[in-house]
């Protein structure tokens, strides 16, 4: 580089301030928007502990040791279930070949697509003792009535576990595949070396440290299964949401709700802090060789079949049957369901999906941007409180989010008739603003995340020519890290919409009077056990959700190459 010599009398240039400290409005619009976040913890936990009537003496002497038994049996069977299937079919496709191998890398996550509570409405109705299935063996062995036969009990707790193990283990599947793709081929080498089997390698070498991975997708799935209703509302397992919606709504009590909701945020917060402590001492650099090709196990005929068999049965029963029997049902009583009241309630969960999937992806590049101008403490802070909601069960946060919206409107009602004898009525407990407002809390930590990290890999020079240049941080958001974000925003978008159509137990308890969306309307058919006229809304809401899994499973797929 040339060198310039100077004598000192040169005219000062004053230097672009690219050290100074960015404007504390960002800072000032992330702390407001985590304390908006943060309101329906606060009011849920505030509610607990001053309740109108306290009923917490009688829920610990009668249902709640009922509903902790429950819930921890469904969670327990639902973890080994999605425990099971994620991780030998992660393994199969990862590091086995086999035929159909590219074919199960993404069919595997098609159950992701399918609700639990629509996968057990379908199963129901196919094992059922009036279902086709126990029909087909009655005719068969000349059965005549139950008495002659013995068959599992589908409305069950073990059936509700299965119902939701065969649509959640996707979580376990995509973090554990996820982590064997960045694992070191040395370390397959080494083990084969010293005369290790593809079994015994996945054990010895592989499962220790893909372990993060596997307890978030656990700690993932466990929360799910705390939060669905549906399945067990159909099948009457009394869990702890179940017991929310009962002592709220039959009983009229929503502090005991509040007391039950404040239950399972204790459940929350011990899984969120196991998955942690697992990993405390674990700390895991990227190796050198992370991106070398890998190459696959190859294996005899029968062990490949023993692959095809493990990863066939869980697309089959956890979406190819249900595709399939909801199309036929969809087929057959189309006339019926292709009707005004269908079209309404498409239209509102496209409406509401739409508007909370808008909704989250800008507050969640207002916190992602503002962590990256403010990278302190109190911002890290602020993110994660910020995305409490993810970890919040739906009819937790359902509670949470009605009772200072419903004080508000209250407030402003009485306000308004003491001054001006006009009833303002439920301005925003009553409306969609309220589920809007429940989906963006409970699905921040989706777009703030991947906003987040895709920020992460933008380099910071970047933002100091644009500043050098005169542009200011907001300028700098919109002319140069929204163009290059594109593909992350839309898809986070993208699955926060399908998470929003697929969203049921806040849907149902914040929805206004005569207001129905998809997920809704299979629920009240179902509940009538008109199961096949709720198989056309089903169906789109499991095809609606088939488009991120596409694109997820592609975003896997190309982070490696194989030999």
């Amino acid at each position: 580089m040339a060198q310039v010599a100077l004598t000192g009398n040169e005219p000062r240039v004053e230097q672009p301030t690219l050290t100074r400290r960015p404007s504390k409005r960002w800072y000032i619009a992330a702390a407001l928007i985590t304390a908006i976040v943060a309101l329906p913890v606060l009011s849920v936990l505030y509610l607990a502990l001053f309740p109108d009537e306290n009923i917490w003496p009688h829920l610990l002497e009668t249902t709640l040791p009922r509903y902790l038994i429950t819930t921890l049996q469904l969670m327990a069977g639902v973890a080994i279930i999605t425990l099971g299937i994620g991780l030998a079919t992660a393994w199969a496709v990862t590091m086995c070949e086999f035929p159909g191998r590219k074919f199960f890398e993404w069919a595997m996550l098609l159950p992701f697509a399918v609700p639990a509570y629509v996968i057990a409405y379908v199963y129901t109705s196919l094992l059922d003792y009036a279902g086709p299935v126990q029909k087909a063996l009655r005719e068969w062995f000349g059965w005549s009535s139950a008495r002659d036969y013995w068959f599992p009990e589908i409305r069950s707790l073990e059936g509700a576990t299965l119902m939701i193990g065969l649509v959640l283990y996707p979580y376990v599947y995509l973090l554990a595949r996820a982590a064997f793709l960045e694992q070191s081929p040395s370390l397959f080498s080494v083990s084969r070396s010293l005369g290790h089997s593809a079994l015994s390698t996945f054990f010895r070498v592989v499962l220790p440290i893909a372990r993060p991975a596997i307890a978030v997708g656990l700690s993932l799935v466990l929360m799910e299964t705390l939060n669905d209703f549906g399945t067990v509302d159909f099948f009457a397992v009394q869990t702890l949401t179940a017991g929310l919606f009962d002592t709220w709504m039959n009983l009229g009590n929503l502090g005991g709700a509040a007391q039950i909701a404040t239950t399972m945020l204790a459940f929350v917060v011990i899984l969120v802090t196991l998955e942690r402590y697992s990993r405390r001492r674990q700390e895991q650099f990227a190796a050198r060789d992370n991106r070398d090709p890998i190459r696959r196990f190859t294996m005899s005929f029968p062990r490949q079949m023993v692959c095809v068999v493990v990863c066939a049965i869980p697309v089959v029963l956890g979406f190819v049957v249900p595709a399939l029997t909801l199309g036929t049902y969809a087929l057959e009583y189309f006339e019926e369901s292709w009707n005004n009241e269908f079209f309404r309630n498409t239209i509102n969960s496209l409406f509401l999906s739409g508007t909370a999937a808008l909704t989250t992806l800008l507050v969640g590049i207002t916190l992602a941007y503002s962590r990256r101008l403010h990278n302190t403490r109190g911002m890290q802070v602020l993110m994660r409180l910020s995305s409490l909601g993810y970890a919040m069960p739906g009819a937790v946060l359902a509670v949470g989010v009605i009772i200072p919206l419903a004080g508000f409107d209250n407030w402003l009602d009485s306000l308004m008739r003491d001054y001006f004898n006009v009833s303002t009525g439920l301005l925003l407990s009553g409306t969609a603003f309220a589920m809007v407002f429940a989906y963006t809390v409970r699905f921040l930590a989706v777009s703030a995340g991947s906003v987040e990290s895709a920020l992460q890999k933008i380099t910071p020079s970047m933002d100091m020519a644009s500043r050098s240049l005169g542009h200011t941080p907001g300028q700098t958001l919109a002319r140069i890290h929204l163009p290059m974000l594109r593909g992350t925003l839309l898809t986070a978008a993208l699955v926060v919409f399908v998470d929003c159509m697929k969203e049921l137990p806040a849907t149902l308890i914040l929805r206004p009077f005569n207001f129905d969306t998809l997920a809704t309307y299979v629920y009240q058919f179902a509940s009538d056990e008109k199961l096949a006229h709720s198989a056309l809304p089903a169906l789109i809401i499991v095809l609606a959700g088939i488009i991120p899994i596409i694109l997820m499973s592609r975003s896997i797929a190309s982070s490696r190459t194989f030999t």
